[in-house]
């Protein structure tokens, strides 16, 4: 039995026989395989809905300098903005009208979004939208913030950790950013009672099969209900603009081996995806895919938030295009769910 039959039957493998499956990078049968079994397990589990999420990019100044992302503190080429708490929650409205019923706050680290401002909107649109999922995709903070927030009416929280090994973190983050206080925030999470997300960039500039055996392992050992996986894209406004992008088809294998790991989790097809390939929202679904996140950002934003050159975020990739998404989901045999598309597993 090989490695990926192992994986089928047993939803886990060894460090030595993860390393084998990814090794198997030019085998399309091998792929297919996964990807086939990736689609049963997830037809089981979620039929073939698609939740939506309505993505509010709502700053993107950033206190951070992580060398791959375009809105990096030091980028003096960033046009920057921040939308007020008015202009999120007509996000939100139009999102409600459109049958969003989970909308999620992403920004970069910015400080003048003072934590107090950030939980009276959380507060706001739990008021007005009661019937809706909140996630926040808003960094690192402290262990108090995050009760404020969920407290307030948020209900889940995306944190990539972006890579477990600790030399590799340190090689895409300036030295001020701790991979252990990263770990820390995702446990705090998790303790208390958000559904947590964590994820990798498949293809960033250091990247070993090694440190995604390990990505795999602790993904594995944290069960998170939602996994977050794309490809690595470079922004030109970076000390990594002239490396290559990440592989399509490894991060589209990644993500079936992890749907095999984790039958219940939630794994958006990114938009990286969609940036790649003008099929790549599809590809992603096809790989085990059950989560799309259009922007419901205001159009003039939406190309200023630029972690990555060439982004994704018109036509079937923005709000307003859900019923040219719906109809390209729907040739592949899936359908858009306006349902809030909880995480309905039992943690293990």
């Amino acid at each position: 039995m090989n490695a990926a039959q192992k994986l089928i039957r047993e939803h886990n493998l060894t460090w030595e026989e993860f390393a084998e499956l990814i090794k198997m990078a030019d085998d399309p049968q091998v792929d297919a395989l996964l990807a086939e079994e990736a689609v049963r397990i997830r037809k089981e589990v979620y039929g073939t809905d698609v939740y939506t999420r309505g993505l509010i990019e709502f700053t993107n100044y950033c206190k951070n300098d992580c060398y791959y992302c375009g809105i990096r503190r030091s980028n003096p080429n960033a046009k920057r903005y921040r939308l007020t708490e008015e202009e999120i929650l007509a996000c939100c409205e139009h999102g409600y009208e459109l049958g969003f019923r989970t909308f999620v706050m992403q920004g970069g680290e910015d400080p003048a979004m003072t934590d107090e401002w950030t939980e009276q909107t959380v507060a706001s649109i739990h008021r007005l939208f009661p019937d809706c999922a909140i996630t926040l995709s808003l960094g690192e903070k402290t262990r108090e913030t995050y009760e404020r927030f969920f407290h307030a009416g948020a209900n889940r929280y995306l944190l990539r950790h972006e890579t477990y090994n600790k030399e590799h973190y340190r090689l895409l983050h300036p030295d001020r950013m701790s991979p252990e206080y990263r770990l820390q925030c995702l446990q705090w999470l998790k303790e208390i009672g958000y559904q947590t997300g964590t994820g990798i960039m498949v293809g960033t500039p250091g990247q070993t099969i090694g440190h995604l055996v390990e990505d795999l392992l602790f993904i594995e050992r944290f069960q998170p209900e939602m996994i977050g996986i794309g490809p690595f894209i470079p922004h030109h406004d970076t000390p990594f603009a002239g490396k290559a992008a990440g592989s399509m088809e490894m991060t589209l294998k990644l993500l079936s081996i992890f749907r095999l790991m984790h039958p219940y989790a939630l794994i958006p097809s990114t938009t990286a995806l969609a940036t790649l390939a003008s099929d790549g929202r599809e590809r992603g679904i096809l790989a085990g895919a059950n989560v799309v996140m259009p922007n419901l950002s205001p159009p003039e934003q939406r190309t200023q938030y630029t972690l990555y050159d060439n982004k994704a975020a018109f036509g079937a990739e923005a709000a307003e295009g859900l019923k040219k998404l719906s109809e390209r989901l729907n040739a592949i045999g899936y359908r858009i769910s306006t349902e809030r598309g909880d995480y309905n597993g039992n943690r293990t």
